[in-house]
């Protein structure tokens, strides 16, 4: 059995909470595009939107705080849906969604962080070509990525071999010429 039709053009809470209900029923039922339809639908208000919040929250818990992990914007989004934050509010939250995703790493042991939007190109330009293509972590073409403090940084290792490189033929160049001088 299929839905048939964006969860964002469901009109009323009581068909949120059927399509929710019987779930397991429908074929093409998507988690991520429910959550993301809490945000875009323009049929149901704020209050009945909560309402649809918390029945999707009872049903699907575990895969709600993955969201954090996988995309952390709509994750964002449904939290503070009817909520009206100031910026140091938002960057709270933001952190807290930080040390979740660390969390979530550790606990599941997952050698990579390539998940949800950070797996796709988005540079957020119209016209760009490689929109929506999905890249390998840590490529160029990401613009951004899961990363943490206690993230090594390997731009500065390298660098740092080569200032010591530098350092290392300039010492022996000082050495030299006090030795030849010496003689």
């Amino acid at each position: 059995m299929k839905i048939g039709k964006p969860f964002s053009e469901l009109t009323s809470k009581e068909a949120y909470f059927l399509v929710i209900q019987n779930h397991k029923s429908y074929s093409d039922f998507n988690t991520l595009g429910l959550y993301r339809s809490l945000l875009e639908n323009t049929h149901l208000t704020i209050s009945e939107l909560l309402e649809v919040r918390a029945q999707c929250h009872e049903q699907f818990e575990k895969t709600f705080e993955f969201l954090q992990l996988k995309d952390p914007r709509t994750y964002m989004g449904v939290v503070t849906l009817g909520l009206d934050l100031n910026q140091s509010e938002k960057q709270a939250l933001w952190e807290q969604v930080r040390d979740n995703q660390q969390k979530i790493l550790k606990e599941k042991k997952l050698g990579h962080r390539n998940f949800g939007t950070y797996s796709r190109h988005e540079c957020g330009l119209p016209y760009c070509t490689l929109d929506g293509l999905m890249v390998r972590q840590n490529s160029v073409l990401t613009r951004s990525g899961i990363c943490f403090q206690s993230d090594e940084n390997k731009d500065e290792k390298v660098e740092k071999s080569i200032r010591l490189k530098k350092e290392q033929r300039s010492f022996k160049q000082n050495r030299n010429s006090t030795d030849q001088d010496f003689y």
